[in-house]
């Protein structure tokens, strides 16, 4: 019964509230989905149901303890995903949603990068150089030393040269800077892989199959330049090659037009099961949780008359109505209509002519106890009395 109203006293902001956080639901599941962090925030989401569930039925002790151990969990949580925290946090920046993020110079890093690239192809260096894109690459990298710099030939060069201690793994490039080295990657499990590749070239194809960088590595072996991205791998031949593969692969296209009826069907079919999903789960939540909320309600109700003397008769107003504003818990507030409230008012003292009466909280009956009266309208209503003929 209280479920049956409380969605059929559905508001405006209700709806905007539960379309709100679908959206941040769906993010948050695009921006986790495949990291460590994604498991545990499904591991919270069940302990909030079941700590809901247990403060709905009145389970005091599991209650109890909820309480005492939420704050501790949530802590620990932040604390351990620090990183996946602040990649999706990155992620809702506004200055980066107005075009504000600052940003390398395309031209001169690409070039750079390019030349060090074939510099060391010639000597047949080995190299793995990751290139960021949209998808964060820090949940799949191990190890690895933070270092500052851009890509030139001069620091590429030293890092990856045998004798250097930074070469056994991979160099990271975000924004056009270099932002850590030797750093190791997963390694695929595709078993048809060529098998002349080494663990270089294997681990280029895992981390292209688990994000979008880009991801170029360069064989010691064959001084030959490869370049894996969405799993799949393209050698290149010449620096102007390369250097249109990065520039592409880091340049923002400009957006292709679509009619407004392709972009609400769009917006609805894309991800459509994931979505669902989310609109699914924040209405249960929603549904579970919205008892419990203050509410408001106005409801319009008629005026019983109370203790009319016999020989009276009522002119005017004939059917008299009352306004009431209550409040109470949503799950009470929103079950009261005209059915079960009723008001009335007592014209024991009624004489002929314009006779004022007052219309007090006690003369309001209510259905339950824990609903407050806010308002009546009017407060006093003015009868005309005659003498019945």
């Amino acid at each position: 019964m209280h479920l049956v109203a409380i969605i059929a006293n559905l508001r405006f902001q209700d709806v905007l509230d539960i379309l709100f956080l679908t959206v941040v639901a769906y993010h948050l599941y695009l921006w986790f989905r495949g990291t460590k962090a994604f498991k545990a925030l499904v591991g919270l989401f069940v302990l909030g149901i079941i700590f809901t569930l247990a403060r709905t039925w009145g389970l005091f002790l599991t209650t109890w303890v909820f309480q005492i151990l939420w704050q501790v969990l949530v802590i620990l949580l932040i604390i351990l995903f620090q990183s996946e925290i602040r990649q999706a946090l990155e992620k809702v920046n506004p200055l980066q949603a107005l075009g504000l993020r600052k940003r390398a110079g395309l031209g001169k890093w690409i070039k750079e990068l390019t030349e060090a690239v074939f510099a060391m192809a010639e000597r047949k260096i080995g190299a793995l150089i990751l290139i960021e894109r949209t998808d964060a690459v820090a949940e799949w990298i191990t190890d690895g030393q933070q270092l500052e710099g851009e890509p030139n030939p001069e620091l590429l060069l030293s890092i990856f040269q045998k004798n250097s201690p930074l070469h056994d793994g991979a160099v990271v490039i975000r924004d056009g800077h270099i932002c850590h080295v030797a750093c190791y990657l997963p390694l695929s499990s595709e078993e048809k892989l060529p098998k002349e590749w080494g663990t270089r070239h294997r681990a280029a194809m895992g981390l292209s199959e688990r994000t979008d960088a880009l991801v170029v590595a360069i064989s010691e072996e064959r001084g030959e330049v490869s370049v894996f991205r969405n799993g799949a791998v393209l050698p290149v031949r010449s620096a102007q090659g390369l250097s249109q593969m990065v520039l592409e692969a880091t340049t923002t296209q400009s957006p292709v037009r679509h009619t407004h009826l392709e972009r609400v069907r769009s917006l609805i079919l894309n991800q459509w099961r994931a979505k669902a999903v989310a609109l699914f789960l924040v209405v249960l939540i929603w549904l579970l949780l919205a008892g419990q909320q203050n509410f408001e309600v106005t409801l319009t109700v008629p005026l019983q008359i109370k203790n009319l003397p016999e020989r009276m008769l009522i002119v005017s107003p004939v059917d008299p109505n009352v306004r009431l504003r209550v409040r109470g818990l949503r799950k009470d507030a929103s079950t009261l209509d005209e059915k079960n409230v009723r008001a009335q008012v007592n014209l024991l003292t009624a004489g002929i002519g314009r006779r004022s009466f007052s219309i007090t909280r006690d003369d309001i009956f209510l259905p339950n106890e824990s609903v407050q009266i806010v308002h009546i309208e009017p407060q006093q209503v003015t009868f005309s009395f005659q003498q019945k003929p």
